[in-house]
């Protein structure tokens, strides 16, 4: 198969966050080097072989990251298209530049599901205060708008209540492209964690359950409580969703858990995050193969691990000053702590994360 890298090979990683520094870490254990390119300096500076500090605009510091590398991935989706176009033409980008474009816009994004008939909430695009104004009296109130791009832990959308100023609403998120969405009445956020190699084949980590505190994941607990008629099938909507993309890599699919009449469930897709993901930090010490070796493998053409779990497993964020705890975690029994190498603790900011694996119930 072409495009299948060996140990010694050097992945090239586009951004300095966490993630990064996660997937640097599990390419080192397998005896791959890595590239990291970014405009700004990160955490994973600290663990990669070799850094290039510039824009994503630069093509001249762009062909010479691609000449020293084999492939090219990266940790987050708000890289620009033209920088994941211009390194395609070079070197293999995966996953692919179509997932990322599809991914960056969510009007493109639930589009896309509704093509292949997932389930999203009701939406519709939103340019102006008339088209909120009408998209409201479709989808009703309460609703969420949000901006079509660069949004991530509650950044980028404000909720629509009744009485609210719809022109105030539209204006306070730049008063540029939005999506007006119908809002879901859900009792949980579950997300699911796959892998799709670079020969097709699809493993899926076992469903996450999510608990959030001011918009940012607070708390992963895994298995979750869901039917496993609804977990395979979670599992099989984001199979169908790598597939249609062609995609290589660790993708990530959040979904909400709507409970109806009788005990019934169903699943409604809330959106798709083409990397590696924080629910799924659990991986690193939960199961047999991690969320980042998993995307060293897919991304090198390797046979993807074993998602297998270890146990019942919880895995807890560090926001902000809570990283402040780290000598008594270190002290507890059974908690393994992850610190992220960040030198300030800012409000929000994600600092680490520690995770307790427990012996399976009944």
């Amino acid at each position: 198969m072409s495009g299948v890298l060996k140990p010694g090979d050097t992945i090239g990683i586009l951004g300095s966050g966490q993630l990064g520094r996660m997937i640097a870490l599990a390419a080192a254990r397998l005896g791959l080097r890595t590239h990291i390119y970014c405009p700004d300096s990160g955490p994973a500076f600290d663990v990669c072989a070799q850094f290039t500090i510039a824009a994503y605009e630069d093509e001249k510091a762009l062909a010479a990251f691609a000449d020293s590398v084999q492939v090219v991935s990266y940790e987050f989706e708000n890289v620009p298209a033209n920088t994941a176009a211009f390194l395609a033409a070079r070197k293999p980008v995966r996953p692919g530049p179509r997932a990322l474009a599809i991914t960056q816009d969510r009007f493109t994004e639930k589009s896309f599901l509704n093509d292949l008939g997932i389930p999203t909430a009701p939406f519709a695009a939103v340019d102006s205060v008339a088209d909120l104004e009408q998209a409201v009296a479709t989808l009703g109130r309460p609703s969420v708008l949000k901006t079509r791009r660069f949004g991530y832990d509650g950044k980028g959308q404000t909720m629509i209540r009744e009485g609210d100023d719809l022109a105030h609403a539209f204006n306070s998120l730049g008063g540029g492209a939005c999506i007006l969405e119908g809002f879901v009445a859900f009792a949980r956020e579950i997300s699911v964690i796959g892998a799709r190699g670079l020969d097709g084949s699809f493993a899926a980590f076992d469903v996450c359950e999510n608990e959030h505190a001011n918009h940012i994941l607070s708390r992963t607990i895994v298995p979750a409580h869901a039917h496993p008629a609804i977990q395979t099938a979670a599992i099989a909507m984001a199979g169908k969703i790598a597939a249609a993309l062609d995609y290589v890599g660790v993708i990530t699919v959040e979904m909400f858990l709507v409970e109806e009449a009788h005990g019934a469930e169903r699943l409604v897709v809330n959106e798709i995050a083409p990397r590696v993901h924080n629910s799924g930090h659990w991986t690193l010490d939960g199961a047999v193969t991690s969320q980042f070796e998993q995307h060293v493998r897919a991304i090198c053409g390797w046979q993807l691990g074993s998602p297998a779990r270890h146990g019942a497993i919880e895995m807890h964020n560090l926001i902000g000053a809570e990283a402040d705890d780290w000598a008594a975690l270190l002290a507890q029994t059974g908690v393994a702590l992850h610190l992220y190498g960040k030198h300030e603790a800012r409000e929000g900011r994600k600092m680490g994360h520690w995770t307790r694996v427990l012996p399976e119930k009944g």
